[in-house]
């Protein structure tokens, strides 16, 4: 999906490949130019949520350009960690030194710590899931520069933020992914024939991983959301049911907070 243009004529026909492809299985609706940048080195800077240590955890290597999980697989000793009180935050102090950890050159420093900061204040301000620049480079002249970022948003905190709603017109769905996201469902489209319905996300991951170890072949992940009613799962069944590769569907519903006979009326 990256190309370099020395003409006009260039960028018009890269944009023309490159519009329509599918890359990942995400369609291609609109083309970023920007100008070429000199590189001298590449980084690669990251922030997410670490869940068992119920504190952020930001990452930070001096090999960029690649996949963090290469890098993880080949050098994972590359790959300098900080754990973030969501309290207390990332102080300047605590950057420098995440930096000296991650053994950056002398003239990266300064302009590594700016950018460190900042990304955690979008982070955090944000709510984010993820945040994550690949590459961020220092120029031969030594400055530093975010080339690529990417971002995933909290789609639970988007009542908090009025902006977002512009973002999801960047958002890639499939038929059966746009339908469940106009009625609020939960759904990620897989490619078997057992359809899952579940209340929660836990019980719904649980729910595809039991279909795959019993032979079946799930055809999505579904979560109905606690105190669904009859109506959200009318909504449920009828995507599923527009999926012309579901064979069945297995629904797995723990009552409590929803009402099985009101889940059933549906």
């Amino acid at each position: 999906g990256v190309k370099f243009a020395a003409t006009i004529d260039d960028v018009r026909q890269h944009a023309t490949n490159i519009l329509g492809l599918d890359i990942g299985g995400h369609v291609v609706g609109r083309v970023w130019v920007e100008r070429a940048s000199d590189i001298a080195e590449e980084y690669y800077a990251s922030f997410t949520l670490d869940r068992s240590a119920k504190k952020h955890l930001g990452m930070l290597s001096a090999e960029g350009g690649v996949e963090i999980e290469t890098v993880a697989d080949e050098n994972p000793d590359a790959i300098a960690k900080v754990w973030i009180d969501p309290v207390d935050g990332l102080d300047e102090a605590e950057a420098r030194a995440w930096v000296a950890a991650a053994n950056l050159p002398d003239a990266a420093v300064e302009g590594t710590v700016d950018v460190l900061q900042k990304l955690y204040t979008a982070y955090v301000d944000g709510d984010a899931d993820l945040v994550e620049i690949n590459p961020l480079i220092l120029t031969p002249d030594g400055r530093i520069h975010v080339l690529d970022a990417k971002v995933t948003l909290d789609g639970s905190s988007v009542f908090r933020h009025e902006d977002y709603a512009e973002f999801d017109e960047t958002q890639t769905r499939d038929e059966r992914e746009t339908a469940a996201h106009a009625r609020g469902l939960q759904y990620v489209g897989l490619d078997g024939s057992v359809g899952v319905i579940a209340n929660g996300a836990g019980l719904a991951m649980s729910t595809v991983d039991v279909v795959n170890q019993v032979g079946g072949s799930p055809a999505n992940f579904l979560d109905i959301g606690g105190g669904a009613n009859a109506d959200v799962m009318a909504g449920a069944l009828e995507v599923i049911n527009n999926d012309p590769a579901v064979r069945s569907i297995f629904i797995n519903i723990f009552g409590g907070i929803t009402r099985g006979e009101e889940v059933a009326n549906g």
